[in-house]
């Protein structure tokens, strides 16, 4: 299963719920605002590294860029971009976007 989360973890708990139910084994996509979860000064980066132990943890990568936070990615993280969100997207025909 791919997990997407698009907000950032100082707005809203998704990231929190989204790391509690993933599996191990499963894919956590980081988009838009999600992206700073993926930063070394992150309130979720202690989660994140610990989710990426368990799960594959991606980001994207022009929203990273858009951002200014590529410099800061967690280690673990793999950066993406589109057409690696369409190949994650096809590699897993099951979603779930977090809003």
């Amino acid at each position: 299963m791919l997990h997407i989360v698009n907000k950032s973890p100082s707005q809203t708990r998704t990231l929190d719920s989204c790391l509690r139910l993933a599996q191990a084994g499963h894919a956590l996509l980081l988009i838009e605002d999600g992206v700073y979860a993926a930063t070394t000064r992150s309130p979720a980066s202690a989660a994140l590294r610990e989710a990426a132990t368990r799960l594959k943890v991606y980001a994207l990568q022009s929203d990273l860029d858009a951002r200014g936070m590529t410099g800061a990615l967690l280690d673990g993280v793999t950066t993406i971009d589109y057409a690696g969100f369409v190949d994650l997207v096809a590699e897993h025909p099951t979603n779930q976007s977090w809003l």
